[in-house]
This record gives C-alpha cells, sequence and structure tokens, in this order.
C-alpha cells in the first residue's frame, strides 16, 4: 500500500489559488511564465567567531534547528587585519532550502515568527534586487519557535533571502504578497 505523499499548505495554496491569479494578472501566453518560489537562503554571520571559535558551530546548531537541515560553517575568504580575522576561519553559518521545506520554513517566518517580532511595521517594499529576488534581515533569532529561550547565551540576527522565477521585481512582488508577506504599505 502506498503511503500518502504530504504537501506543505502554501504549495497547495500556491498550485489552488495563486497561479490562476498571476496567470491572470500578468496574462502569461506559458504556464512556466508563471513565477514560483525557487530557494530560501538564511544566513547567519557571527561576528564574535573572532574571540571565540565555538560561536559559530552553536549559531549552526541554532540554524539548523530553525530550518529543519543542517546548516553548514562558513569561513572567511581573505584576512582582514583590522578585524583580526584570519583566511578560512569560521565565520558564520548558511542554509539552503528548496522544495518541501522552503515552503514549510516560509510558513513559518510568515504567520510565526514575524508576528513575534518586536516593533514590528512590516517588511520593506524595496528590498528586491531587480531580478525577482527578496532579501530581508531579522535582528534576534529567538523569534523562531524551535528556539529555547531558556537556553540561549547570545542572540544573532540572520538575513532570508527568498530567490524566486520571477523575472521582475513587480511579479515577485505579486507572489509574495499572495504568500501574504506582511509589505509596508
Amino acid at each position: 500500500m502506498a503511503e500518502a505523499k504530504y504537501e506543505p499548505r502554501l504549495k497547495k495554496v500556491y498550485g489552488e489559488k495563486i497561479r490562476a491569479e498571476l496567470q491572470e494578472q500578468f496574462s502569461f501566453a506559458n504556464e512556466m511564465m508563471i513565477p514560483r518560489l525557487d530557494k530560501v537562503v538564511i544566513n547567519m554571520g557571527v561576528g564574535e567567531a573572532v574571540g571565540d571559535s565555538k560561536k559559530p558551530a552553536t549559531a549552526a546548531a541554532d540554524l539548523s534547528a530553525i530550518a529543519g537541515q543542517k546548516a553548514i560553517i562558513t569561513h572567511a575568504r581573505n584576512s582582514i587585519a583590522g578585524f583580526k580575522v584570519r583566511e578560512g576561519m569560521p565565520i558564520g553559518a548558511k542554509v539552503t532550502l528548496r522544495g518541501a521545506r522552503m515552503y514549510e520554513f516560509v510558513d513559518r517566518l510568515i504567520n510565526i515568527a514575524l508576528p513575534r517580532v518586536r516593533d514590528f511595521r512590516g517588511l520593506n517594499p524595496k528590498s528586491f534586487d531587480g531580478r525577482g529576488n527578496f532579501a530581508m534581515g531579522i535582528k534576534e533569532h529567538i523569534v523562531f519557535p524551535e528556539i529555547e529561550y531558556d537556553k540561549v547565551d547570545q542572540m544573532w540576527g540572520m538575513d532570508i533571502i527568498v530567490c524566486t522565477t520571477a523575472q521582475s521585481d513587480d511579479e515577485a512582488r505579486a507572489l509574495l504578497t499572495a504568500f501574504n508577506f506582511p509589505f509596508r504599505k
């Protein structure tokens, strides 16, 4: 007996509702032209890694818990004497999400994490790069429910880049707005 394959809630909404809306709004000739989420890259820079080499490993563990996928530790490409950074030194962590994990993360980001951010006024609608990708930053990684507040010794910020297949910022903005990203008016 074959098991039913699990499909994330946002992916189902995209297939049933959002695709048709975008096709109608932009009058795409081909179904493959309809923009979709490609990947989500989460990056955590740990500036304190210069003094303590265990910090990037802790950040990678927290990031793995948030993403549901193992994070990799990033290393410095160049030496920077002013910051006491040597080439090859661990200085952060990152993870790239695709497929079901990506949709699950975006769902948790929109519905759980962003409403928990202190003094949240909405996402900056100008944070698109011109090619349909959206970048945002979060100052405290403890807004995610996977992180136990009592066990956190230090709060880190993170960059979240949502990559889409959209050709323009307007198409990407329409896609993310359909996913209920809370953009500022």
